[in-house]
Parts: C-alpha cells; sequence; structure tokens
C-alpha cells in the first residue's frame, strides 16, 4: 500500500450527492486520497456493481462499502410489500 486511503465516493452530481462529496472531503485527512466517480460514466457504474452498492451516493474505503452505505437500494419484495404491482380497488 502506498501510505494512502483509497475513498471513493460513487455519485450522480445531485445536490444530495454534492452534500455527501462535501462530508467526505470535510472528513477525509492528508492519509486519503479522495475520488468522485460519476455513475453516469459506465466503467463506474461497473465497479459500483462490482462492490454492491445499488445507491448513490455511496462510498467505499479501500475497496470495501462504507457500512453506512452497505445494503440499500430498491428491490423487488420490498416494492411488492409496499404494493407495487398490485391494482387499487
Amino acid at each position: 500500500m502506498n501510505g494512502k486511503r483509497k475513498v471513493e465516493l460513487f455519485s450522480a452530481g445531485c445536490p444530495v450527492c454534492r452534500e455527501a462529496e462535501e462530508l467526505v472531503r470535510r472528513t477525509s485527512c492528508p492519509s486519503c486520497d479522495v475520488q468522485v466517480l460519476n455513475m453516469e460514466d459506465e466503467t463506474v457504474a461497473r465497479r459500483a456493481r462490482e462492490l454492491g452498492i445499488r445507491s448513490v451516493p455511496a462510498v467505499a474505503v479501500n475497496g470495501k462499502v462504507a457500512d453506512c452505505c452497505a445494503g440499500r437500494g430498491p428491490d423487488e419484495a420490498t416494492l411488492r410489500a409496499a404494493g407495487i404491482g398490485r391494482p387499487i380497488s
């Protein structure tokens, strides 16, 4: 390792993502190599999928999704439980 912590922020460029970028930059130190990655880029989106990222903003540190960002995102069972896909009668 080169003495730097690799911090990847996966972003869509929206206001919420920009707030997350501000937080990450404010929280980082000289040992942090912060990279803001645009999810519009297919290479970035592929990397996010490899890491299991399902929603943005999301942060990975040294290739591991931060606990605050893991396991989020829509899934079919949850959407169906919320009523999506069932006609209103």
